[in-house]
């Protein structure tokens, strides 16, 4: 009885968003009287950044510290319509949207401006510190709370804007049915390292590498963290998760959501990444957002290496000890296979 170490490599390219109906996102942005302004959506924050993602972007756009934006994703029965945080969409459509509405809304802010400083919208810039100043003349300048200010209670104007972000439906061909369905991809390789035990048909992943291609990394300490969270989800799919009990008895096996295993802090693994930026041109600021793409190859990976390791080929997830032990009997005993 011995413990293999195996290892396995998978790659994706994966499709972010969908045009199948079009898939619009909406954004609406509008100031308060003392010049912070509001980014509402109905696109909602799951954990991947959202609201950091957007606010960055619509600081940028509106050319005002991040500090001064903030992000509603409070209600989808008064906010802007949304498709849905799904499809690895969120930072592509629903940035794009958040780009529109706060450029509005930035116009806006110039031409108020413009009318207290008496030159023209065009002739003014913002210095991304709460300034509203005239290019070339930084002296003559007004903050964004007294345009604000001045909009509001004295010219009688909303600093507002509204975005939405459409992909015009893909046109199939009549003759074979083909389409794109998506606007852009991202992509992914993965490799895993771990080791299997042809005694119990234990599987312990000892380390990750990995590449991603995320357009560009628009906040990078989020990419990282939702590429390490997320290959640590695609871990749990591939090894732990379940409510199929076993049969014919029920006893030990899990059977709802509440007792089927997770991997704990325990377990987590040196995971060490790689981020490749080729921003993308429909993309706000280039960035797609690594979404879904962060789970998606460890399946493939963890079920290769298990093939390095012992010989044995799960074709059904997760993959147990009980999958792995059945596959080296019917094998004979461990066989491990190269990889190449």
């Amino acid at each position: 009885m011995a413990v293999h170490k195996g290892r396995g490599f998978a790659c994706i390219n994966y499709p972010i968003g969908m045009n199948l109906g079009g898939d619009p996102s909406q954004a609406l942005v509008h100031s308060t009287p003392d010049g912070k302004f509001m980014v509402a959506l109905s696109a909602i924050d799951l954990g991947q950044g959202m609201k950091s993602v957007t606010r960055q972007i619509a600081s940028e756009t509106i050319g005002v510290p991040v500090e001064d934006v903030y992000v509603d994703t409070a209600d989808s029965d008064t906010g802007p319509h949304d498709m849905g945080s799904f499809a690895s969409r969120g930072t592509h459509r629903v940035g794009n949207a958040v780009i529109r509405a706060a450029t509005e809304a930035r116009q806006q802010m110039l031409e108020a401006a413009a009318e207290e400083l008496e030159v023209n919208a065009s002739d003014l810039d913002t210095d991304g510190l709460g300034n509203i100043h005239v290019k070339g003349a930084p002296s003559r300048s007004i903050s964004v709370a007294d345009t604000a200010i001045a909009a509001q209670f004295k010219q009688g104007r909303t600093l507002s804007g509204r975005g939405i972000f459409l992909i015009p439906p893909s046109e199939a061909d009549p003759e074979t049915g083909e389409m794109t369905p998506v606007s852009c991809f991202a992509h992914a390789a993965l490799v895993i390292d771990l080791t299997v035990d042809d005694e119990t048909g234990e599987v312990v992943v000892t380390q990750i590498n990995s590449a991603y291609e995320v357009g560009r990394a628009l906040n990078p300490k989020l990419v990282e963290q939702q590429l390490i969270g997320g290959a640590w989800m695609g871990v749990s799919h591939a090894l732990y998760e379940t409510t199929e009990p076993y049969y014919p008895a029920r006893d030990h096996g899990p059977e709802d959501f509440n007792t089927y295993l997770m991997p704990g802090p325990g377990e987590v693994v040196p995971h060490n990444i790689a981020v490749l930026e080729r921003p993308a041109e429909d993309a706000p600021f280039g960035g797609k957002g690594p979404g879904e793409m962060c789970a998606n190859p460890v399946l493939p990976a963890i079920a290769n290496a298990v093939y390095n390791a012992v010989g044995v080929r799960v074709d059904a997830l997760p993959i147990t000890p009980e999958k792995v032990l059945r596959g080296i009997q019917a094998r004979g005993g461990a066989q491990p296979q190269s990889v190449l």
